[in-house]
């Protein structure tokens, strides 16, 4: 048998799963998968897992040389932007291969509504001239950008408790995807939405809110997703991170 090969894959996703369970059957693969800990009640993982940060990028760079790790896969959220720059310097500094992996971002159908803005604070700016009663599934961070908007209502969604602080006038609801449409539209009828507000977080878990809107007739401030390090390889799904790893047939 040949040398074992050690994959690292920095997870928290969908697609990081689903790439974990791929390596983890693969023989003369190692996998370990890597959390930050923000979740308190992960789902079980293929392979190793190792949980918390790493130091930052010399952190990282140092347990790919102690690790012996040939190859570092970015499987993050798309607004993981701080972990993805750690991840492109370690690789860089050690030579290893980086693969960036990130699921499609979302694109409209005819009758959206959509307002692109670069940031939840670009997205505080423009929701008084749209709304009211707004649903805010941005997560559980970065909720602050919202908190001076005190004549707006809010339904806050988010998987673990918000990190304050929160806008004044909040609903919280704790909830984990994937959601109907049929669920979408109830909970908007339910709390008197006229206004969405999201990221371009891509997938299918959490895109029924998009037809829920689109169906009412609601506008959508979508914050786009942060641009990528240079020279980046991107590849959209398990498949491809397999292919860019040599690991499975193109």
């Amino acid at each position: 048998m040949g040398p074992v090969r050690h994959i690292l894959v920095l997870g928290g996703t969908t697609e990081a799963r689903l790439l974990a369970a791929a390596l983890a059957a693969l023989p003369g693969v190692r996998v370990t998968t890597s959390l930050a800990g923000r979740v308190a009640h992960p789902g079980a993982l293929d392979g190793e897992v190792r949980t918390g940060g790493f130091g930052g990028a010399e952190g990282l760079a140092a347990w790919l040389r102690e690790q012996r790790v040939d190859a570092l896969v970015d499987a993050t959220h798309p607004f993981a932007a701080a972990i993805t720059a750690n991840a492109a310097r370690a690789a860089a500094r050690t030579g290893r291969e980086l693969v960036v992996l990130r699921r499609p971002g979302w694109q409209p159908s005819p009758g959206d509504r959509w307002r692109s803005v670069p940031s939840l604070e670009g997205a505080a700016e423009l929701l008084p001239r749209l709304g009211r009663r707004v649903f805010l599934t941005t997560g559980r961070l970065g909720l602050a950008a919202f908190a001076d908007l005190a004549d707006l209502h809010f339904v806050v969604r988010s998987v673990e408790p918000p990190a304050p602080p929160l806008p004044a006038r909040a609903d919280v609801v704790l909830a984990r995807g994937p959601f109907t449409v049929a669920d979408e539209r109830a909970l908007m009828h339910r709390h008197r939405v006229d206004v969405l507000v999201t990221k371009d977080s891509g997938g299918t878990a959490t895109a029924a809110k998009l037809t829920a809107a689109r169906e009412l007739g609601l506008p959508v401030v979508l914050v786009r997703r942060p641009p990528l390090p240079d020279g980046a390889q991107t590849v959209p799904d398990a498949d491809g991170a397999l292919r860019q790893l040599g690991l499975r047939r193109p």
